[in-house]
């Protein structure tokens, strides 16, 4: 499984024009499924999510996470993130799991976010098409594997 994460102070996702997720302060993740990932996978990621230090404390350093900021988390599936581009001019995507596993598994960790408490839950839809829109603070932005 992999998660980019950007630190944003805020970000929205829209479909067919309409908005269907919004947070100010947080973190979007762009989540990828890939093949052998399992529900334990999904959630080493989503702790490692809410509690990695890329906020600023009160003296600069990166030492909060988002569960200590109390801020937003706007998932977003991204099965290009599992893109194989090692070769050639065109990425190649056998790493990535068949959708309708894909999609249990994007639903799976939306729930578990939305039951996390403490933080702003919100998502896209898995396999639309949408117009993802944020703004990157730092810029700060991480790639996670489990």
């Amino acid at each position: 499984m992999r998660g980019l994460i950007q630190r944003v102070s805020q970000a929205e996702v829209r479909i067919d024009g309409q908005r269907v997720g919004a947070i100010s302060r947080g973190i979007v993740l762009l989540l990828a499924v890939e093949q052998g990932d399992s529900e334990e996978n999904l959630d080493k990621l989503l702790h490692k999510v809410l509690n990695y230090r890329i906020f600023a404390d009160p003296a600069g350093r990166m030492n909060l996470s988002l569960l200590d900021i109390g801020g937003g988390l706007l998932t977003i599936s991204q099965f290009t993130l599992a893109a194989d581009t090692r070769k050639g001019l065109r990425p190649g995507f056998s790493a990535a799991v068949a959708p309708v596993e894909a999609e249990r598994l994007y639903n799976m960790f939306v729930e578990k976010v939305q039951a996390c408490g403490g933080i702003q839950a919100a998502s896209g839809r898995f396999a639309a098409d949408m117009q993802v829109s944020l703004t990157n603070d730092g810029p700060v932005t991480f790639l996670l594997k489990t």
